[in-house]
């Protein structure tokens, strides 16, 4: 009787919970009359974006597809096309009316694509959405006659063939570069051998970024031989000159040989120099930061390639380790070869190439022209419809900005050039942040002390103010600009640049140095994230986040522009 009394309590007790949750609003599920359907459902592709382009070694890559459907009512079906060919069918979803949806393409070859997402609701509505993009090579030769390009980023292959280096010995990589992320440095008994043939030409230009050492005191640097008597292909080494490294060409003619004595560099300075030798049936030119320093007379004879089979980068190999010309330890970058004889004046225009690090037109899309670095979109930023130069420029929008890997970016000097045109809402934003993260403050970031921020701030009235903010390692320079650096918010399109050296930092408004503040040299601790057009993730408890202006042509550069270099980058 006892258990029996305490059953119907229990009960009594449920019941009593239960009503009670009713009195207090918490009602069982009950069908909704969702009302008519109001029209076919919104669909929105993420990505690719329109206009994208992947650039990757392999022949055949993978696309990610990214996408949002939704309907008033219930969403039915979703069909997904690449190229016209439905590569996924769903009809199957946890939120009926909200489908977030991801699906990936594996077969993207080199050439034009199509993304197509179709949605159609319960009442047979149909909406589809489609997006263009492509898949590039992963480098598009930028000069007229480039036949070889070997950036050394990480890997010995020949962007331009695709062609791999084979490797002898136990190679690592220099841990620094002129361009990029790496460069090639050779080890005792350790080189390169690249397949090479006559498809160059008897009139031909090599052309790279060097770092000499002087241990060992003699190398082959790059050599084209059939074997070691000198009468075929080249041979380009070093040896010691008076506590300097003289660099010689020697060219083999088929019945003879011409030496080119060149110049010298001092191993001393441990400073990245450009070299560059030309080869017609008339002379032998060699060129050390665009001057030419000697010549040889070939006499009308032309350079004899048979039997070459292969270059040499890095030692004298197989054909010339004779004479001492064995392993080279210096740094080698951006490795370029032309089968035309290049003048004076082309090789300083690839000198002056070089010094780009990023490139960004934002022409219809965020790729960088320099090195096809990976960008990565936050939030929603758009393009503009107007441009100061091509066909687009960047328009900001709220919580969007790009971020990319810093990686190559990053050295004693750097500058950046661009042109902008203010929208002053918000009053103050961040244009671009290469900052540390600040594990103090993870809901603030305002770690000053390495990297650099370039931002705007409301000045006077109808005015926005330009600063910027350089870290040494250990606390931070203030480039205020002051009232010179403000600008109009109706301005138009302006040119902003910067220079930050191992002396001074300095601002730049159409081409005039508007505030110079005196530093020791930047930081780089912790800076492995570049921000564009925002100050989030790493410069935010000021408020200085996404900047809704335009930008175009945004260019980082691994030296100290001049004021004459940023007033003729302008009138370009």
């Amino acid at each position: 009787m006892k258990n029996i009394n305490i059953k119907l309590l229990g009960l009594l007790s449920f019941l009593f919970i239960f009503s009670a949750c009713e009195r207090e609003g918490i009602d069982p599920i009950t069908k909704v009359d969702p009302g008519a359907d109001a029209g076919a459902p919104e669909v929105t592709i993420i990505s690719p974006l329109d206009g994208n382009t992947i650039k990757v070694l392999e022949e055949i890559s993978s696309v990610n597809i990214k996408f949002k459907v939704e309907d008033d009512i219930e969403v039915a079906t979703i069909e997904v096309m690449v190229n016209g060919n439905t590569i996924a069918t769903m009809n199957e979803f946890l939120d009926y009316r909200i489908v977030n949806e991801e699906v990936v393409f594996n077969e993207v070859t080199n050439g034009e694509h199509t993304v197509t997402v179709k949605a159609t609701d319960l009442e047979g509505n149909v909406t589809t959405k489609t997006v263009n993009f492509s898949k590039e090579p992963p480098y598009t030769p930028k000069y007229q006659n480039e036949y070889l390009y070997m950036p050394f980023d990480g890997d010995y292959v020949d962007l331009i063939t695709l062609k791999s280096s084979e490797e002898i010995g136990n190679l690592s990589f220099a841990g620094e570069s002129f361009l990029g992320s790496n460069a090639f440095t050779g080890a005792p008994d350790s080189y390169l051998t690249f397949p090479f043939d006559a498809n160059v030409g008897t009139e031909f230009t090599a052309s790279f970024w060097y770092k000499v050492s002087g241990d060992p005191d003699r190398a082959g640097i790059l050599v084209a031989g059939a074997d070691e008597n000198r009468t075929q292909g080249f041979r380009l080494f070093r040896e010691a000159s008076d506590g300097q490294q003289r660099l010689k060409l020697n060219v083999g003619t088929g019945g003879g040989e011409v030496w080119n004595d060149g110049g010298t560099i001092d191993p001393s300075a441990n400073e990245w120099v450009h070299v560059a030798f030309t080869v017609t049936s008339e002379e032998t030119v060699i060129y050390i930061d665009g001057m030419p320093v000697n010549t040889g007379n070939m006499g009308g004879n032309s350079i004899d390639w048979t039997g070459v089979e292969q270059l040499t980068i890095g030692s004298g190999g197989e054909t010339f380790s004779y004479w001492g010309h064995k392993y080279d330890s210096s740094a080698l970058d951006e490795l370029r070869i032309f089968d035309a004889a290049l003048s004076q004046e082309e090789i300083q225009d690839l000198i002056d190439a070089s010094s780009k690090t990023l490139e960004l037109s934002f022409d219809g899309n965020f790729q960088d022209k320099a090195s096809n670095r990976e960008i990565t979109v936050v939030g929603n930023p758009g393009f503009a419809g107007e441009s100061k130069e091509g066909t687009d420029a960047y328009a900001g929008a709220e919580g969007s900005y790009i971020t990319m890997p810093s990686e190559g970016l990053l050295g004693e000097n750097f500058s950046a050039t661009f042109w902008y045109k203010v929208n002053a809402s918000p009053n103050r934003a961040g244009i671009i942040v290469v900052g540390p993260e600040d594990p103090d403050k993870p809901n603030a970031q305002n770690n000053r002390t390495s990297g650099f921020r370039f931002f705007r701030e409301n000045g006077a009235d109808g005015f926005q103010r330009f600063k910027l903010n350089v870290g040494d390692g250990t606390a931070d320079t203030w480039v205020d600009g002051g009232t010179a650096a403000d600008v109009a918010n109706d301005a138009g399109w302006i040119h902003l640049a910067f220079t930050i050296s191992q002396s001074a930092a300095i601002v730049y408004i159409n081409g005039d140095p508007v505030q110079e503040s005196a530093f020791a040299g930047i930081d780089w601790t912790g800076t492995d994230l570049v921000s564009i057009m925002s100050g989030a993730p790493r410069f935010t408890e000021w408020g200085h986040l996404s900047d809704e202006s335009y930008m175009d042509d945004l260019t980082f550069y691994n030296k100290v522009l001049t004021e004459e270099e940023i007033e003729s980058i302008m009138a370009q």
